[in-house]
Protein backbone atom coordinates (compact mmCIF):
# COMPACT_ATOMS: atom_id res chain seq x y z
CA UNK A 1 0.00 0.00 0.00
CA UNK A 2 1.27 3.44 -0.87
CA UNK A 3 1.97 6.02 1.81
CA UNK A 4 -0.66 8.69 2.42
CA UNK A 5 0.38 11.74 0.41
CA UNK A 6 0.77 14.77 2.70
CA UNK A 7 -1.17 17.87 1.68
CA UNK A 8 0.98 20.33 3.64
CA UNK A 9 4.42 18.89 4.49
CA UNK A 10 6.55 20.94 6.87
CA UNK A 11 9.66 21.15 4.65
CA UNK A 12 8.75 19.91 1.14
CA UNK A 13 12.02 21.24 -0.30
CA UNK A 14 13.99 18.64 1.70
CA UNK A 15 12.23 15.60 0.19
CA UNK A 16 11.88 14.11 -3.29
CA UNK A 17 8.21 13.36 -4.02
CA UNK A 18 8.84 11.29 -7.15
CA UNK A 19 7.88 7.88 -5.67
CA UNK A 20 6.73 6.26 -2.42
CA UNK A 21 10.23 6.29 -0.92
CA UNK A 22 10.19 10.05 -0.09
CA UNK A 23 14.03 10.18 0.03
CA UNK A 24 15.88 13.18 1.37
CA UNK A 25 17.23 15.36 -1.44
CA UNK A 26 20.83 14.43 -0.66
CA UNK A 27 20.16 10.67 -0.90
CA UNK A 28 17.84 10.08 -3.86
CA UNK A 29 17.13 6.40 -4.31
CA UNK A 30 15.23 6.28 -7.62
CA UNK A 31 16.75 9.01 -9.78
CA UNK A 32 20.14 9.88 -11.14
CA UNK A 33 20.82 12.32 -8.29
CA UNK A 34 20.44 15.27 -10.65
CA UNK A 35 17.50 16.82 -8.80
CA UNK A 36 14.38 16.12 -6.81
CA UNK A 37 10.72 16.02 -7.74
CA UNK A 38 8.94 18.98 -6.19
CA UNK A 39 5.82 18.68 -4.06
CA UNK A 40 2.74 20.18 -5.78
CA UNK A 41 2.51 22.81 -3.01
CA UNK A 42 5.93 24.12 -4.10
CA UNK A 43 4.68 24.53 -7.66
CA UNK A 44 1.00 25.43 -7.30
CA UNK A 45 0.59 26.88 -3.78
CA UNK A 46 -0.97 25.57 -0.59
CA UNK A 47 -4.41 25.02 -2.13
CA UNK A 48 -3.01 22.78 -4.89
CA UNK A 49 -5.32 19.85 -4.06
CA UNK A 50 -8.50 21.94 -4.47
CA UNK A 51 -8.09 22.24 -8.26
CA UNK A 52 -7.96 19.38 -10.73
CA UNK A 53 -8.55 15.66 -10.29
CA UNK A 54 -5.77 14.47 -7.98
CA UNK A 55 -7.73 11.61 -6.47
CA UNK A 56 -6.84 12.86 -2.98
CA UNK A 57 -9.45 13.47 -0.34
CA UNK A 58 -8.75 16.66 1.58
CA UNK A 59 -8.40 16.26 5.30
CA UNK A 60 -10.36 18.56 7.56
CA UNK A 61 -8.41 21.64 8.61
CA UNK A 62 -6.90 21.32 12.05
CA UNK A 63 -8.31 23.61 14.69
CA UNK A 64 -5.70 25.20 16.90
CA UNK A 65 -7.02 26.09 20.30
CA UNK A 66 -5.93 29.30 21.91
CA UNK A 67 -3.59 28.94 24.91
CA UNK A 68 -5.35 29.20 28.24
Amino acid sequence: MAKKFPLHPVHPERICWGCDKYCSTDALGCGNRSGHTQHPAELLGNDWYAFGDWGIEAEAPRKVSAPA
